[in-house]
């Protein structure tokens, strides 16, 4: 597979942690405690200058509450300030897996930022404490994804290949690596990718829509159209959700 422009259609994984984006994390630093009658609660700007105003000084830096405060901007999408909170980390952190994890939040908010090569230097920072560890997948299929929106195809499907070796039951590691399958033609082998991140339960309206481009792609039509049927209501559900919640 040669080098190419990136497939903006593509929905990738963000990795482990990094649901719709960081579902179920309710682990708020003590400096969002804030009097519901005083705030908005659903203000994101009074979130955001409340962290604005956490100033630590350098003998006193609480990794791990640190992380939290990064992992909390990155909830109401103020990335620039994310990258800052998890460097503070990465540099303070006495624990090597909070430093890793720290690098692949970095990573993460420099892509959703758009600086995929400052990402990838994230991913490989972390990758470079440990690369058999808890985050070790999370980081090898982010920068697979970073790899491929850079324009290195090639690299990109080698790290996402690494990302369901080190753990096979990482569901968004085998969409990945489907995805880059399914660019280099093999579509059968891409089709058995997006169904194992199916069983392991990442039922999204973007696998099921490489699965049936895959199933296009191998001629088989019937099929093919039946998954897109399939992608094309999960999706209208989501939106109706998403209108009923903001109606709320």
């Amino acid at each position: 597979m040669t080098d190419e422009e990136p497939d903006d259609s593509h929905e990738f994984s963000e990795g482990q942690g990094f649901d719709d984006p960081y579902e179920g994390f309710d682990l708020d630093p003590p400096e969002l405690d804030l009097d519901p009658e005083m705030v908005d609660p659903v203000d994101s700007r009074v979130v955001a200058d409340t962290l604005d105003r956490r100033q630590i000084p350098a003998d006193q830096v609480d990794a791990e509450s640190l992380l939290d405060v990064g992992l909390e901007y990155m909830r109401i999408n103020r990335h620039e300030q994310a990258t800052e909170a998890f460097e503070r980390v990465a540099n303070f952190a006495d624990d090597d897996g909070i430093e890793q994890e720290a690098w692949v939040n970095k990573g993460a908010a420099h892509a959703e930022l758009q600086e995929f090569q400052r990402a990838i230097e994230s991913y490989r920072e972390a990758l470079s404490i440990d690369d058999d560890s808890e985050h070790a997948a999370s980081a090898e299929t982010n920068l697979a994804y970073a790899l491929w929106e850079s324009g290195q195809s090639e690299q990109a499907l080698e790290h996402a290949e690494r990302a369901v070796e080190l753990d096979q039951r990482f569901p968004q590691g085998w969409y990945n690596r489907g995805f880059f399958l399914l660019e280099r033609g093999l579509a059968e082998d891409a089709v058995s990718c997006f169904d194992n991140a199916l069983r392991l339960g990442h039922r999204s309206p973007d696998v099921l829509e490489e699965k049936a481009r895959a199933l296009e792609a191998m001629g088989e039509d019937e099929r093919a159209e039946e998954v897109a049927e399939e992608a094309e209501e999960l999706r209208q559900n989501a939106e109706e959700e998403l209108v009923e919640s903001r109606e709320r």
